[in-house]
Protein backbone atom coordinates (compact mmCIF):
# COMPACT_ATOMS: atom_id res chain seq x y z
CA UNK A 1 0.00 0.00 0.00
CA UNK A 2 1.92 3.35 -1.60
CA UNK A 3 1.43 6.09 1.02
CA UNK A 4 -0.79 8.88 -0.34
CA UNK A 5 0.06 12.69 -0.76
CA UNK A 6 -0.93 13.96 2.69
CA UNK A 7 0.77 11.14 4.25
CA UNK A 8 4.27 11.97 1.94
CA UNK A 9 3.83 15.85 2.64
CA UNK A 10 3.36 15.05 6.69
CA UNK A 11 6.61 12.59 6.85
CA UNK A 12 8.24 15.16 4.47
CA UNK A 13 7.70 18.47 7.10
CA UNK A 14 8.86 15.81 10.14
CA UNK A 15 12.33 14.85 8.33
CA UNK A 16 12.69 18.65 7.56
CA UNK A 17 12.32 19.90 11.71
CA UNK A 18 14.74 16.30 12.72
CA UNK A 19 18.31 15.80 12.73
CA UNK A 20 20.03 13.76 10.49
CA UNK A 21 19.68 10.43 13.23
CA UNK A 22 15.85 11.30 13.75
CA UNK A 23 15.67 11.36 9.89
CA UNK A 24 16.63 7.97 9.67
CA UNK A 25 14.57 6.93 13.19
CA UNK A 26 11.69 8.72 11.74
CA UNK A 27 11.41 7.04 7.99
CA UNK A 28 12.35 3.80 9.26
CA UNK A 29 9.18 4.24 11.88
CA UNK A 30 7.08 5.18 8.79
CA UNK A 31 8.45 2.51 6.26
CA UNK A 32 7.39 -0.23 8.87
CA UNK A 33 4.16 1.86 9.72
CA UNK A 34 3.40 1.33 6.48
CA UNK A 35 4.01 -2.26 5.83
CA UNK A 36 1.83 -3.57 8.94
CA UNK A 37 -1.29 -1.07 7.69
CA UNK A 38 -0.55 -2.83 3.84
CA UNK A 39 -0.01 -6.64 5.63
CA UNK A 40 -3.17 -6.28 8.08
CA UNK A 41 -5.43 -4.51 4.46
CA UNK A 42 -4.77 -7.63 3.29
CA UNK A 43 -6.05 -9.51 5.93
CA UNK A 44 -9.33 -7.50 6.32
CA UNK A 45 -9.83 -7.43 2.70
CA UNK A 46 -10.26 -3.49 3.24
CA UNK A 47 -8.09 -0.28 4.02
CA UNK A 48 -9.21 2.27 6.80
CA UNK A 49 -13.06 3.23 6.63
CA UNK A 50 -13.63 1.07 3.60
CA UNK A 51 -16.87 -1.34 2.91
CA UNK A 52 -15.98 -3.98 0.08
CA UNK A 53 -17.84 -7.65 -0.12
CA UNK A 54 -14.51 -9.39 0.91
CA UNK A 55 -14.14 -7.67 3.79
CA UNK A 56 -13.63 -10.75 6.65
CA UNK A 57 -12.86 -8.55 10.03
CA UNK A 58 -13.12 -4.83 11.39
CA UNK A 59 -10.47 -3.43 13.00
CA UNK A 60 -11.29 -2.68 16.84
CA UNK A 61 -8.35 0.29 17.67
CA UNK A 62 -4.77 -0.52 17.92
CA UNK A 63 -1.93 -1.44 20.68
CA UNK A 64 0.82 0.17 20.63
CA UNK A 65 4.67 -1.52 20.22
CA UNK A 66 7.88 -0.43 20.32
CA UNK A 67 10.56 -1.79 18.47
CA UNK A 68 14.22 -1.11 19.03
CA UNK A 69 16.19 -1.18 16.26
CA UNK A 70 19.79 0.56 15.31
CA UNK A 71 17.56 3.58 13.53
CA UNK A 72 16.57 4.09 17.30
CA UNK A 73 13.45 3.05 18.79
CA UNK A 74 10.63 2.52 16.59
CA UNK A 75 6.98 3.43 18.18
CA UNK A 76 4.20 1.39 16.13
CA UNK A 77 0.77 0.71 16.01
CA UNK A 78 -0.56 -3.06 15.78
CA UNK A 79 -3.99 -3.22 14.68
CA UNK A 80 -6.24 -5.65 16.81
CA UNK A 81 -9.36 -7.18 14.98
CA UNK A 82 -12.44 -7.62 16.46
CA UNK A 83 -12.67 -10.84 15.78
CA UNK A 84 -9.52 -13.37 14.93
CA UNK A 85 -6.29 -11.71 15.82
CA UNK A 86 -3.44 -10.23 13.54
CA UNK A 87 0.20 -9.99 13.89
CA UNK A 88 2.63 -8.09 11.65
CA UNK A 89 5.19 -10.75 10.07
CA UNK A 90 7.87 -8.00 10.54
CA UNK A 91 8.06 -8.37 14.16
CA UNK A 92 8.00 -11.15 16.32
CA UNK A 93 5.87 -11.93 19.12
CA UNK A 94 7.57 -10.98 22.54
CA UNK A 95 10.43 -9.69 21.00
CA UNK A 96 11.07 -5.92 21.38
CA UNK A 97 14.62 -5.98 19.27
CA UNK A 98 15.46 -6.07 15.98
CA UNK A 99 17.34 -8.86 14.06
CA UNK A 100 20.24 -6.46 13.65
CA UNK A 101 20.50 -5.92 17.47
CA UNK A 102 19.68 -9.57 18.08
CA UNK A 103 22.79 -10.24 16.82
CA UNK A 104 24.84 -7.90 18.49
CA UNK A 105 23.44 -8.97 21.61
CA UNK A 106 24.43 -12.40 21.12
CA UNK A 107 28.03 -11.52 19.79
CA UNK A 108 28.60 -9.72 23.02
CA UNK A 109 26.94 -12.77 24.94
CA UNK A 110 29.71 -14.87 23.46
CA UNK A 111 32.36 -12.66 24.26
CA UNK A 112 31.64 -12.44 27.97
CA UNK A 113 30.42 -9.02 28.11
CA UNK A 114 28.52 -8.02 31.29
CA UNK A 115 24.68 -7.56 31.27
CA UNK A 116 25.14 -3.67 32.24
CA UNK A 117 27.47 -3.27 29.37
CA UNK A 118 25.04 -5.21 27.22
CA UNK A 119 22.64 -2.52 27.97
CA UNK A 120 25.06 0.76 27.16
CA UNK A 121 25.77 -0.71 23.33
CA UNK A 122 22.61 -1.21 22.68
CA UNK A 123 21.68 2.45 23.87
CA UNK A 124 24.67 3.69 21.58
CA UNK A 125 23.73 1.82 19.03
CA UNK A 126 20.47 4.06 19.24
CA UNK A 127 18.25 1.89 21.36
CA UNK A 128 17.05 4.39 23.78
CA UNK A 129 15.03 2.34 26.32
CA UNK A 130 18.27 0.06 26.32
CA UNK A 131 17.55 -3.73 27.72
CA UNK A 132 16.93 -5.59 30.25
CA UNK A 133 18.97 -7.93 31.87
CA UNK A 134 16.25 -10.64 31.49
CA UNK A 135 16.12 -10.27 27.91
CA UNK A 136 19.42 -10.72 27.03
CA UNK A 137 19.21 -13.80 29.01
CA UNK A 138 16.12 -14.45 26.91
CA UNK A 139 17.62 -13.92 23.55
CA UNK A 140 20.71 -16.13 24.24
CA UNK A 141 18.62 -18.95 24.95
CA UNK A 142 18.64 -18.93 21.47
CA UNK A 143 21.79 -19.76 21.34
CA UNK A 144 21.62 -22.48 23.31
CA UNK A 145 19.11 -24.31 20.93
CA UNK A 146 21.85 -23.29 18.17
CA UNK A 147 24.39 -24.91 19.87
CA UNK A 148 22.33 -28.10 20.62
CA UNK A 149 21.88 -28.99 17.07
CA UNK A 150 25.48 -28.82 16.27
CA UNK A 151 26.37 -30.72 18.85
CA UNK A 152 23.42 -33.68 17.92
CA UNK A 153 23.96 -33.27 13.98
CA UNK A 154 24.54 -36.59 12.18
CA UNK A 155 28.40 -37.07 10.97
CA UNK A 156 27.23 -40.73 9.08
CA UNK A 157 27.41 -38.51 5.51
CA UNK A 158 31.33 -37.67 5.95
CA UNK A 159 33.98 -38.99 6.03
CA UNK A 160 36.68 -38.04 8.19
CA UNK A 161 40.03 -39.72 7.68
CA UNK A 162 41.53 -38.04 10.32
CA UNK A 163 40.89 -36.77 13.96
CA UNK A 164 42.19 -34.46 16.14
CA UNK A 165 41.22 -34.78 19.86
CA UNK A 166 42.06 -32.24 22.54
CA UNK A 167 41.47 -30.55 25.98
CA UNK A 168 42.24 -27.15 27.23
CA UNK A 169 40.70 -25.78 31.09
CA UNK A 170 38.71 -22.54 31.48
CA UNK A 171 37.24 -21.29 34.56
CA UNK A 172 33.37 -21.31 34.46
CA UNK A 173 30.28 -20.63 37.27
CA UNK A 174 28.98 -23.84 38.78
CA UNK A 175 26.10 -23.83 41.76
CA UNK A 176 27.66 -20.06 42.51
CA UNK A 177 30.95 -21.19 42.56
CA UNK A 178 34.05 -20.28 39.89
CA UNK A 179 35.70 -23.82 39.25
CA UNK A 180 38.16 -25.05 36.66
CA UNK A 181 35.95 -27.15 33.62
CA UNK A 182 37.76 -29.30 31.14
CA UNK A 183 36.56 -28.46 27.64
CA UNK A 184 37.44 -31.39 25.05
CA UNK A 185 36.41 -30.59 21.70
CA UNK A 186 37.02 -33.09 18.26
CA UNK A 187 38.02 -31.57 15.22
CA UNK A 188 38.16 -34.16 11.85
CA UNK A 189 39.56 -33.77 8.64
CA UNK A 190 38.16 -35.04 5.20
CA UNK A 191 40.28 -36.31 2.41
CA UNK A 192 40.05 -33.21 0.44
CA UNK A 193 41.69 -31.12 3.49
CA UNK A 194 38.29 -29.97 4.77
CA UNK A 195 38.77 -29.08 8.41
CA UNK A 196 35.43 -29.29 10.27
CA UNK A 197 34.40 -28.99 14.21
CA UNK A 198 32.76 -32.61 15.19
CA UNK A 199 32.27 -32.02 18.92
CA UNK A 200 32.43 -30.68 22.14
CA UNK A 201 31.49 -30.97 25.63
CA UNK A 202 32.33 -29.59 29.14
CA UNK A 203 33.07 -31.70 32.05
CA UNK A 204 34.84 -31.78 36.00
CA UNK A 205 38.21 -32.85 34.51
CA UNK A 206 39.28 -34.84 31.14
CA UNK A 207 39.96 -38.30 32.89
CA UNK A 208 39.32 -41.81 30.78
CA UNK A 209 35.54 -42.05 31.75
CA UNK A 210 34.77 -38.52 30.34
CA UNK A 211 36.85 -39.26 27.14
CA UNK A 212 35.79 -42.56 26.81
CA UNK A 213 31.86 -40.95 27.05
CA UNK A 214 32.59 -38.35 24.11
CA UNK A 215 34.18 -40.41 22.02
CA UNK A 216 31.41 -42.61 22.13
CA UNK A 217 28.87 -40.02 21.54
CA UNK A 218 31.05 -39.33 18.42
CA UNK A 219 30.52 -42.93 17.46
CA UNK A 220 26.93 -42.70 17.49
CA UNK A 221 26.17 -39.79 15.45
CA UNK A 222 27.64 -41.88 12.79
CA UNK A 223 31.68 -41.30 12.85
CA UNK A 224 33.56 -43.50 10.72
CA UNK A 225 36.64 -44.36 8.37
CA UNK A 226 38.89 -42.65 10.47
CA UNK A 227 42.16 -43.64 9.97
CA UNK A 228 44.29 -41.65 12.06
CA UNK A 229 44.00 -40.34 15.57
CA UNK A 230 46.19 -37.48 17.01
CA UNK A 231 46.25 -36.43 20.34
CA UNK A 232 48.38 -35.62 23.06
CA UNK A 233 49.60 -38.79 25.42
CA UNK A 234 46.94 -38.42 27.93
CA UNK A 235 46.36 -41.76 29.18
CA UNK A 236 42.66 -41.56 29.83
CA UNK A 237 42.66 -40.41 26.04
CA UNK A 238 44.38 -42.99 24.77
CA UNK A 239 41.96 -45.53 26.64
CA UNK A 240 39.57 -44.43 25.33
CA UNK A 241 40.86 -44.45 21.74
CA UNK A 242 41.44 -47.60 21.51
CA UNK A 243 38.25 -48.68 23.34
CA UNK A 244 35.76 -46.79 21.21
CA UNK A 245 37.78 -45.76 17.96
CA UNK A 246 38.62 -49.66 16.84
CA UNK A 247 40.52 -49.85 14.56
CA UNK A 248 42.35 -46.39 13.78
CA UNK A 249 45.87 -45.68 14.32
CA UNK A 250 47.23 -43.01 17.05
CA UNK A 251 50.20 -40.53 16.65
CA UNK A 252 50.77 -38.20 19.28
CA UNK A 253 50.61 -34.45 18.63
CA UNK A 254 54.08 -33.21 17.71
CA UNK A 255 52.78 -29.58 19.06
CA UNK A 256 52.81 -30.92 22.42
CA UNK A 257 55.62 -33.27 22.50
CA UNK A 258 57.95 -30.54 21.03
CA UNK A 259 56.46 -27.28 22.86
CA UNK A 260 55.28 -28.16 26.02
CA UNK A 261 58.36 -27.48 27.53
CA UNK A 262 58.80 -24.14 26.48
CA UNK A 263 55.08 -22.53 26.44
CA UNK A 264 52.12 -22.85 28.89
CA UNK A 265 49.66 -25.67 28.18
CA UNK A 266 46.55 -23.42 26.49
CA UNK A 267 49.20 -22.01 23.93
CA UNK A 268 49.86 -25.62 23.24
CA UNK A 269 46.50 -26.21 22.84
CA UNK A 270 45.89 -23.50 20.63
CA UNK A 271 48.46 -23.74 18.26
CA UNK A 272 47.66 -27.38 17.83
CA UNK A 273 44.19 -26.57 16.65
CA UNK A 274 45.17 -23.85 14.31
CA UNK A 275 47.70 -26.18 12.88
CA UNK A 276 45.53 -29.67 11.94
CA UNK A 277 47.70 -31.46 8.86
CA UNK A 278 51.11 -29.57 9.71
CA UNK A 279 50.39 -30.99 13.71
CA UNK A 280 51.49 -34.50 13.33
CA UNK A 281 55.06 -35.67 12.02
CA UNK A 282 55.59 -37.61 8.94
Amino acid sequence: MAMDQSALLELLDALKGAGVDDRVRIAAQSMYQALIDAEAEGVIGAGFWERTEGRTAIRNVSRRRLLSTTAGDLELRIPKLRTGSFFPSLLERRRRIDQALFAVVMEAYLHGVSTRKVDDLVKALGADTGISKSEVSRICKDLDEEVGAFRDRSLADTTYLYVFLDATYCKARVNHRVVSQAIVVAIGVTADGRREVLGMDVGDSEDGAFWTAFCRGLKARGLGGVQLVISDAHSGLKHAIAAVLIGTSWQRCRVHYADVRIMPMSSAVLLCGRGFGLAWSA
